[in-house]
């Protein structure tokens, strides 16, 4: 397998349902100190999209990330194999203090397909462990091959919903408590208002408190502030509030890009939990979504199946209710330029605890 790269700037981005893979994100990035570098990538004279690749210094060294990129996959059966020649590619366009790439791959697991990965119930069971996964995806790869990183940055496991069919349609296809509890907020006095830059302290107390209740780590402000940059619009950005009598019970920010809205990042507060804030939040955010013509709408991390163990057991549930279908990534994978340097950031990441959300 051939693979060859070409540099571009990143304001020239295929328009893609993944708004990571944007112009606009790589601005984001950017105003939060990240270099952004795009690529067009060819495989054997074909060409194979483009990439955002994601680069910032760590102590003496470079490190590098590709948020859902790259977005295609060739060669189905060849994973490994690309990854191996498309870093290999890149190691002197990312400098010789780059010690590792990080893919976190949006394509979706091969263990998805496999009928002996889901119980009697129908229910996914999962990938099986890192050694087993590394096995397969490297099988082929001559020498140095990709490995699973110990987390993933962004969710692997998501529900996308379609909103093909308008407002009725998404209804009829929401579990009977979900469409409820959506009426039922309207009848206790939910509204959903548009915010803005001048609401982000309130955003950042509830982003706060849900972080603490549902134990991951929290980004600052000046990442959510990044998001209102002179570029938020061709990002489709919103900050949706939704409150009860003046007072904010749930927010989130909502991204459209292509034919796809993302729900990005959400919080809620612990109070009025009768008032079902967080369906009044999600209804609208569909609303608005439809009104910009998407098609699907992405509501961005779930756990992979209804484990009561697993930490985003509640997202699950919630989520679940809208009527969406599972989907199941490959979730993050690291290619070692210098070993030594990428064990250490491995250690360092590790003792940083935590549950990373994104």
């Amino acid at each position: 397998m051939k693979v060859s790269v070409t540099a571009k700037p990143s304001a020239r981005l295929t328009d893609t349902p993944l708004v990571h893979q944007t112009s606009f994100w790589s601005s984001v990035k950017r105003r939060l100190g990240w270099r952004p570098l795009s690529f067009d990538i060819s495989v054997d004279g074909q060409a194979a999209g483009d990439v955002l690749i994601l680069t910032r210094r760590s102590g003496a060294r470079t490190l590098a990330y590709a948020p859902f990129g790259p977005e295609t996959l060739p060669h189905a059966d060849r994973r490994g194999e690309f990854l191996h020649a498309l870093s290999e590619t890149l190691r002197p366009l990312l400098g010789a203090d780059c010690a590792f790439v990080r893919w976190d791959l949006p394509w979706t697991s091969p263990y998805a397909d496999d009928d002996g990965r889901y119980d009697g119930d129908g229910r996914w069971l999962g990938p099986p462990e890192p050694r087993l996964r590394e096995l397969r995806m490297n099988w082929g790869v001559p020498s140095v091959g990709v490995r699973k990183a110990p987390s993933d940055i962004l969710p692997p496991d998501t529900m996308i919903v379609d909103l093909r069919g308008g407002e009725d349609a998404l209804l009829r296809r929401m579990k009977p408590k979900t469409r409820y509890n959506i009426r039922l907020s309207r009848r206790k006095g939910v509204r959903v208002r548009t915010g803005g830059p001048e609401d982000l302290p309130l955003w950042q107390r509830l982003y706060g408190e849900t972080a603490a209740r549902n134990n991951f780590v929290p980004h600052a402000e000046k990442h959510f502030r990044a998001l209102f940059g002179p570029d938020a619009g061709s990002g489709g950005i919103q900050l949706l509030i939704a409150e009860l009598n003046g007072k904010a019970l749930a927010a989130m920010f909502l991204s459209v890009s292509a034919d796809r809205a993302t729900y990005l990042y959400g919080a809620s507060s612990g109070t009025e939990r009768g008032a079902m804030a967080p369906y009044a939040l999600q209804w609208e955010a569909m609303l608005a979504a439809l009104g910009r013509n998407c098609l699907s709408y992405d509501l961005f991390g779930v756990a992979p199946r209804p484990d009561p163990e697993h930490p985003l057991y509640g997202l699950y549930a919630f989520k679940s209710g809208f009527g969406g279908r599972l989907l199941h990534r490959q979730g993050a994978w690291d290619y070692p330029y210098d070993q030594a340097a990428y064990t250490a950031y491995l250690a360092a990441e590790t003792a940083a605890g935590g549950y990373h959300l994104r």
